[in-house]
């Protein structure tokens, strides 16, 4: 019985299938509203409606199925790229729900309801199934971003020889911190760096959760044995951080960045060797 209601289902995908395609690409088409040329919705749809028919004649209607492989593949790029490319789920779903619309004259002609009620299961799965991946996908997308922006709003600079800067600007959460700690250490390392200021003059408040990242931050830096300031500390701040009794210890701290500037330059001065010391016999 699956077997006949299949090969009813190939006999009214294959009656016409050219003109069928046609229909389908210009039905889709539309309903982008221009966003892709016919050429494009074409190559993806040619390809698409070829592997259904495969499908269909070795697997039947079972969608999750081995048979249907090749359909899901081709599903998952097109619903990723259409998410790349900023269409919604429902523009990238029509793609397959379009093609009801376009097997409804040969529904008419042939009167065979149950074929294309079959069918019209498959286009659903497979239509949730688009979904799915688009929705990973966009999923993908916004979480790259956010780490692209994480690395734009966290740069390590180089203040003087021997001198990197941390300016921060905005919330300092844990993800921000490891992001923080690991540009930082590297800065420090490949510049052999011996002083870094993190400076959250831009750091709109101050709690016991953001003094902790901070630390987490300057153990980092001395661990790779360079001595870490921390500027920015205005009035309001450093009542909370009093208030709190949130304890910085051993750790520098200076209202401005020009102030930690100034202290890391001198503490670096005091540390040369003056000119003719050990170097004579």
């Amino acid at each position: 019985m699956a077997q006949d209601e299949s090969g009813r289902l190939l006999s009214l995908l294959t009656d016409g299938q050219d003109d069928l395609v046609a229909r389908w690409i210009r039905t889709v088409t539309s309903s982008l509203a221009g966003r892709l040329t016919p050429a494009e919705v074409q190559q993806d749809l040619t390809e698409l409606y070829r592997a259904l028919l495969v499908a269909v004649r070795e697997g039947g209607t079972a969608t999750r199925g081995e048979a249907f492989g090749e359909v899901r593949s081709l599903l998952t790029e097109l619903s990723r790229n259409r998410a790349r490319q900023g269409f919604s789920p429902t523009e990238t779903a029509i793609s397959l729900f379009a093609l009801k619309e376009v097997l409804e004259p040969a529904l008419v002609e042939s009167a065979d309801v149950a074929a294309f009620v079959r069918f019209s299961r498959v286009l659903d799965d497979l239509g949730l199934y688009t979904v799915e991946v688009h929705a990973k996908t966009r999923e993908e997308i916004i979480s790259a971003q956010a780490e692209q922006l994480l690395e734009l709003s966290t740069p390590v600079v180089k203040l003087w020889d021997g001198i990197v800067g941390v300016p921060l600007v905005g919330t300092l959460d844990s993800a921000r911190t490891q992001v923080v700690m690991e540009k930082l250490l590297q800065s420090l390392l490949d510049q052999n760096a011996t002083h870094a200021i993190v400076d959250i003059t831009g750091v709109p408040s101050v709690d016991t959760q953001v003094a902790q990242h901070l630390l987490k931050t300057v153990v980092a830096a001395r661990m790779m044995g360079a001595e870490c300031t921390i500027s920015g500390i205005r009035p309001q701040i450093a009542q909370t951080i009093v208030a709190l009794g949130i304890e910085f210890g051993d750790i520098t701290t200076k209202a401005t960045l020009a102030d930690a500037l100034r202290h890391a330059l001198h503490r670096i001065e005091q540390t040369r060797v003056p000119a003719g010391i050990g170097g004579q016999a």
